[in-house]
């Protein structure tokens, strides 16, 4: 029998990791494993969940990628991580993997079709997890009318969509949508965000609200959609293309001298975010007098911080943050406002 795998997909910051923890957490008796895809210098997402707690959640479950999008390295990562899995003296029950935000999934499900994981592994399902809120103030809505009219109006216009086109393709491979951050919107607003995305979805796809990714594993596990096997039914902004690249964005890191006032930097983050047009921020802060490490994570304007657990005994305490963002950034701008 093949072992079912899982893709969790999803824009920047829109609650993937989240929605791990939660299937760890409930997983009960399930032995699953995961491999984690980063865009990004700082492996931020593993570490988050890697030492967690979580019982059940062992060394050598999680597998971190973090050397480019996971759909651009299938050949050199992520099929020798998945054998790695797989010929392991206790199998896992299930497979999780987390793309990066910035990953298309398609190219992904495909190489489930190589002959070194056809016969052993299937795609259950690929759930892409939407920040609702974001999604319903339009920041990554696509009008092709009203790109068109700009078009015809301004022949000089760049009317590329890079990040329009991420989303839609992310939604065009789903098997199930995770409309996250429900609360924040409310019934209503979540009714308007599923009737928007509804022309990107392929018949019969299921969208569901969410709080902090809280779904019964029923739901999300057991799909049974074997991906792999019509692909072609997958659609893609990208199809016929042989690979994506990531011009369009670009990461790097910031290291953060010792915060005494974690609320202080929440507000220097904000401004920096709206100033730049920054994607994402994710990362750690080492709060003085405090034991607990702070993480810091960013979509937009909202800015989350808390502690998540005690910094381990050789572990340097120190802030490290990731910022994201599409090509162009003004690093050292950024960098001088967030050691101000």
């Amino acid at each position: 029998m093949k072992i079912p795998a899982t893709v969790i997909t999803g824009f920047l910051g829109a609650g993937k990791t989240t929605l791990i923890r939660h299937i760890l957490e409930n997983a009960g008796d399930r032995r699953i494993a995961m491999i984690i895809n980063e865009f990004g210098d700082l492996g931020v997402d593993g570490d988050l969940i890697d030492g967690c707690g979580i019982e059940g959640c062992e060394e050598g479950d999680i597998v971190e990628l973090a050397n480019g999008c996971i759909c651009c390295t299938v050949a050199d990562e992520f099929l020798p991580a998945m054998e790695a899995l797989l010929d392991r003296e206790t199998p896992p029950d299930h497979i999780i993997i987390e793309t990066s935000g910035l990953a298309l999934p398609k190219p992904l499900v495909k190489a489930f079709n190589w002959p070194e994981v056809r016969s052993r592994v299937t795609v259950d399902g690929v759930i892409a997890v939407i920040d609702a809120p974001a999604v319903a103030e339009g920041r990554f809505a696509d009008d092709a009318d009203a790109v068109e009219a700009e078009r015809r109006a301004d022949d000089a216009l760049d009317h590329d969509n890079p990040l329009e086109e991420v989303f839609e393709d992310q939604l065009l491979c789903a098997d199930l949508v995770i409309l996250n951050k429900a609360d924040v919107i409310g019934e209503a607003g979540i009714a308007a965000v599923a009737d928007s995305i509804a022309g990107h979805l392929r018949p019969a796809v299921r969208t569901v609200a969410a709080v902090n990714g809280v779904i019964d594993l029923s739901v999300l596990l057991g799909i049974s959609a074997a991906a792999e096997d019509g692909i072609d039914d997958r659609e893609s902004h990208h199809d016929g293309e042989d690979d994506h690249d990531h011009d369009d964005f670009e990461s790097f890191t910031v290291d953060l001298a010792d915060t005494a006032d974690p609320a202080r930097l929440e507000d220097r983050l904000a401004k920096v975010t709206a100033e730049h047009d920054i994607l994402r921020i994710k990362g750690f802060v080492h709060v003085p007098g405090k034991d607990m490490r702070h993480v810091v994570q960013g979509v937009g304007p909202r800015i989350q911080r808390y502690y998540d657990r005690p910094w381990g005994g050789a572990e340097e305490r120190r802030g490290r943050l990731v910022v994201i963002g599409q090509k162009g950034l003004d690093r050292l701008a950024i960098q001088a406002a967030l050691a101000g």
